[in-house]
């Protein structure tokens, strides 16, 4: 693969540039940190001096962008990227109509899932409604419905918890009566 730019191009920014003489920052030593350093007690040994070391290149380039360096894609990242563009963002009544949407699929399949699996609760709601035709229609289709359901099995999950709930309420501790307003029997 060749280079088709020119190294010497004056129009692009230079990646090392040379340090700048008139830079605010004193110049680093090569080799020593900061904590290194020696400070101002430290004794100086006569006849040991250290050579003064330049300062090194600075890669340092107020014009250059860390997006503008080239990065390593996977080909198929590439190639998804290619045939499938991101979408525009959505403007407000995007965002709006995205957000109805889901709030009415969850309403529907909550309410589908209710249907199915409590169809018990239905029939209760129903029974307890004041006498009149409409509720009397209301009441002999949950009684139906939950017939329907309770023959494919899906009304065994509801009352497996329940079984659970009433077992787990009904426990009592050792010499604790079974109805809480009698008094424990004594030996």
């Amino acid at each position: 693969m060749t280079d088709d730019h020119d190294p010497h191009d004056e129009s692009r920014p230079d990646p090392f540039p040379v340090p700048d003489p008139d830079s605010p920052f004193p110049p680093l030593e090569q080799g020593r940190t900061a904590w290194e350093q020696p400070g101002p007690d430290a004794e100086a040994t006569v006849g040991e001096t250290d050579p003064v070391p330049t300062d090194p290149a600075s890669d340092w380039n107020a014009g250059a962008d860390a997006h503008d360096l080239p990065t390593l894609e996977h080909r198929l990242s590439a190639l998804h990227r290619f045939a499938f563009p991101p979408a525009p963002p959505l403007d407000d009544e995007g965002v709006a109509a995205r957000d109805r949407r889901w709030t009415s699929r969850t309403l529907v399949l909550l309410t589908l899932f209710m249907l199915v699996f409590n169809a018990a609760s239905l029939q209760n709601w129903s029974a307890q409604q004041a006498p009149g035709w409409m509720s009397s229609t209301v009441q002999q289709l949950s009684d139906v419905w939950a017939e329907q359901v309770a023959q494919l099995g899906a009304d065994q999950p509801r009352a497996a918890i329940r079984e659970t709930y009433e077992t787990a309420r009904d426990q009592r501790f050792i010499g604790q009566p079974a109805d809480a307003g009698s008094t424990p029997a004594t030996p």
